[in-house]
C-alpha cells in the first residue's frame, strides 16, 4: 500500500511540473513535433538525468532494489514508431494527456481513450508478439554499464555532461533562429 500512496503522491508532483513547466500547452506540444520549440526535450531530459541520479544513489544506499525490464529491440522500435504515431495525431504524448485532461483541457480526454483502446489492443495481441515482435532482438535484463562492463557513476556522469552540453547546443540553436510563432485562431475568424 505504501507503494502505491508513494506513487501518487509522485504522479500528482509530476503532473504538477508539466504544468508549470508549460509542456501541456498545444504550442509547445506542436513545436516540439516540429523540432522547433524544445521546452518539452528539456523537460524530459531533465526529469530522466534527476530520475537517474536519484534512483542510482538510493540503490547504492541499499533503499531500493532495481527491476530492470529486458532490453527487446522489436518491441521498443515498434512500440516507438506507435508512440510517435499517437503523438503526432492527438498532439499529446501518454503524461501530458492525462496532465491535460486533470488541467481540463477536453481535447486531451480523446487521447488518454486512445491510449485505453491501444492498451486493449495491445493485452489481446499479447499472445501473438510475446512469441514474434517481442523476441526480436531480446537482449535480456541488462543495462547500458552491464553492457560496457563498468561502474554506473562513469555512465551516468557521461550522460550528465552530454545532456548540459546538448542543452547548451539547443540554447544557442533557439537563440540563432527567429521564434516560433503560431497562428492563432480567434473567434472573428
Amino acid at each position: 500500500m505504501t507503494e502505491l500512496i508513494y506513487g501518487f503522491v509522485t504522479g500528482i508532483l509530476f503532473g504538477f511540473c508539466l504544468q508549470k513547466g508549460r509542456v501541456l500547452r498545444y504550442d509547445k506540444q506542436l513545436g516540439a513535433l516540429r523540432l522547433a520549440d524544445f521546452t518539452i526535450v528539456k523537460f524530459m531530459l531533465s526529469h530522466v538525468v534527476v530520475a537517474m541520479v536519484g534512483v542510482y544513489l538510493l540503490y547504492d544506499l541499499g533503499l531500493v532494489k532495481l527491476a530492470v525490464k529486458p532490453t527487446v529491440l522489436g518491441g521498443v522500435v515498434i512500440g516507438g514508431l506507435i508512440f510517435g504515431f499517437g503523438w503526432g495525431l492527438a498532439g499529446y504524448c501518454p503524461g501530458t494527456a492525462v496532465a491535460a485532461v486533470g488541467e481540463g483541457r477536453l481535447d486531451a480526454v480523446w487521447a488518454v481513450l486512445g491510449m485505453l483502446v491501444g492498451a486493449g489492443l495491445y493485452a489481446e495481441a499479447y499472445p501473438v508478439l510475446k512469441v514474434t515482435v517481442l523476441t526480436w532482438g531480446d537482449f535480456g535484463r541488462i543495462t547500458l554499464p552491464q553492457a560496457l562492463g563498468v561502474n554506473h557513476w562513469p555512465v551516468i556522469g557521461a550522460v550528465v555532461v552530454l545532456t548540459l552540453l546538448f542543452f547548451r547546443q539547443l540554447e544557442r540553436f533557439e537563440a540563432a533562429r527567429p521564434a516560433l510563432t503560431l497562428h492563432k485562431h480567434t473567434d472573428a475568424e
